[in-house]
């Protein structure tokens, strides 16, 4: 359930009964930031008073006699000038807590069902996946897990970069090796160092520039032979990328991949409809849209180019041709795209020119989430120490290593093959709870000591705080999945927990409506947190406590692991029952 929408409700139906007031009245709740004032805090009477021009109390008194909450709220107080406190029932606190326990969606509400495309990770296939494709990765699959779990029709585009002039160059390069008697596999086992011997030799070797030219007119012009060498190279290089995603753990598959290269029979389209419209020009032979709502301080317009002035094709124009394709063939109500930062001033061109030329319905969203970078110590792009590009795969790698060398230093009654898998799922939650944990739009500073330390905002501490709920259970010896209690909720940290279990719901909207991650790291850290202060002030399994207490506080525990799970599970982080 989410509380706080019902609350908020409650109040907006309350207001609109004052004479004066508009039925489209702002209702402001927020959670109150001093618990023994109560849960939430209505903060409408002062504007309210303002435009009616009365007296705030008076108007708050008002409110508190026309809302009702009798079976929400145990207590509603008018604080200063006309704040309205509300402490919930502990009673309806135990019923609902209760009710989500038995829920599959952990009481979470499910929504009328959208279709939503999320464009995720989007890696280019001449290159290995470096620590530049991690963010987009796992912040969008994060979110499309939530917006899944919200009960959307999810449908995740790999938009991967499979197409354009270095594949010329590269296709040459690979026609060699296989002359040379190399199978494809061993020649792009390091794709890395293949692209580096291919530029290398674009650069400076005499007639291999020419030869890569006229692979790209071969390859654009539909040659046999030429496509064939080009599936070959983009066939391992992809499985390059599922190896990252299957240790990462993100929900990538083969069939997710819609590349650059499929759009290519829709661009010639694409530039002729604009031009009949009138949207386009040419302009040095090149074909161009000049976007005044978008003019710099000197008046001059943005410039989207979507045709070059040789007749080539721009990434401008394949992704007005993906926007067209989502909202048209994949009938898409929301699109979502994870890029970084440095990339929203196109994608804000792009919807425009999209709108104008009626690529996009006007009913589907176009929402660009980007994000900040990676940096390291020295607060400057996260590079080895030589200054080289990190390849992806490596740091997830040295992160289960050190991971491992951790769990190593604690008292662990667990097989060296269960602590070899501990170590993986704690290495990679660490990196991918790090990233996620930082608000999307800002940069972080990459630190391996803070990320794998199990004190604090960390994936291991929440990790840790999972597999202590389930100790409790082994400890008591009451099946989780039997377990029948009274569900009773009487002391403050119990109450506390109960109201923080209850606002899943909230965490999660908030993810799917902002796309922003951090929002539900945040909220399974105060979870954990407030888990502790119950668990050291709710005893359950010491002598002396009544059975009917024991059982009601395992139920809370329980529902608190549930929730742990689940939320770690939709940021792609794995738990364990025991480390």
């Amino acid at each position: 359930m989410n509380v706080f929408q019902l609350v908020q409700d409650r109040f907006r139906q309350a207001i609109v009964k004052i004479d004066g007031v508009e039925q489209n009245a702002p209702a402001p709740l927020a959670r109150s930031s001093r618990p023994e004032f109560g849960e939430y805090q209505f903060n409408g009477a002062m504007a309210l008073a303002k435009m009616l021009k009365s007296n705030p109390r008076q108007i708050a008194t008002q409110i508190v006699e026309l809302v009702n909450l009798d079976d929400v709220a145990e207590s509603l107080d008018i604080a200063g000038p006309g704040f309205i406190n509300v402490k919930l029932k502990p009673e309806w606190l135990s019923e609902q807590v209760a009710a989500s326990l038995t829920s599959e969606s952990l009481g979470v509400e499910k929504e009328q069902a959208k279709t939503v495309v999320v464009d995720l990770s989007s890696p280019n296939l001449a290159k290995e996946m470096h620590v530049g494709h991690l963010r987009s990765t796992i912040i969008g699959d994060a979110v499309a897990n939530v917006i899944e779990f919200l009960g959307h029709k999810v449908i995740r585009q790999n938009h991967m970069g499979d197409w354009g002039t270095q594949f010329g160059m590269l296709i040459a390069h690979l026609q060699d090796k296989l002359q040379a008697s190399e199978v494809a596999t061993t020649a792009l086992s390091d794709l890395e160092d293949f692209y580096r011997q291919a530029k290398i030799r674009f650069d400076e070797e005499e007639g291999f520039a020419d030869r890569a030219r006229q692979y790209v007119v071969k390859l654009q012009g539909g040659d046999p032979e030429c496509e064939t060498l080009w599936k070959k190279f983009i066939d391992v290089s992809i499985q390059h990328s599922e190896e990252v995603y299957e240790k990462l753990n993100v929900n990538l598959k083969r069939s997710d991949i819609m590349g650059e290269s499929a759009y290519n029979p829709m661009l010639p389209g694409v530039v002729a409809d604009l031009k009949e419209q009138g949207i386009v020009v040419e302009d040095q032979g090149a074909q161009v849209v000049f976007l005044e709502e978008l003019a710099n301080k000197d008046g001059e317009p943005a410039v989207y180019i979507v045709e070059k002035s040789g007749g080539g094709y721009l990434y401008s124009t394949t992704d007005l041709a993906a926007m067209k394709y989502r909202s048209f063939d994949l009938n898409a109500d929301r699109i979502i795209i994870f890029t970084d930062a440095r990339q929203a001033f196109h994608f804000k061109q792009a919807e425009l020119v999209g709108r104008k030329g009626g690529l996009i319905k006007d009913e589907t969203s176009y929402e660009h989430g980007p994000f900040g970078m990676m940096l390291g110590q020295d607060g400057k792009p996260f590079k080895t120490r030589t200054g080289g590009t990190i390849k992806l795969v490596d740091l997830l790698d040295e992160s289960v290593e050190r991971a491992g060398k951790l769990l190593a230093e604690r008292d662990s009654d667990l097989s060296a093959e269960e602590q070899q898998e501990v170590a993986r799922k704690v290495g990679i939650g660490a990196i991918k709870y790090a990233d996620l944990s930082k608000n999307r739009t800002t940069d972080y500073i990459f630190n391996w000591d803070t990320m794998l330390s199990f004190e604090g905002d960390t994936a291991p501490y929440l990790q840790y705080a999972y597999t202590r709920i389930k100790s409790i259970f082994r400890k008591s010896g009451v099946d989780a999945e039997s377990l029948n209690a009274d569900l009773k909720i009487t002391e403050a940290q119990e109450k506390a927990l109960a109201v923080k279990l209850l606002q899943f719901n909230e965490a999660i909207l908030t993810v799917s409506v902002n796309s922003t991650p951090h929002v539900l790291c945040s909220y399974l850290y105060e979870l954990s947190s407030s888990f502790m202060s119950f668990y050291e002030a709710c005893p359950m399994l010491k002598e002396g406590v009544a059975e009917d207490v024991k059982l009601s506080r395992l139920a809370i525990s329980l529902l608190t692991a549930k929730t742990l799970k689940k939320g770690l599970d939709l940021l792609g982080i794995e738990t364990m029952e025991r480390m």
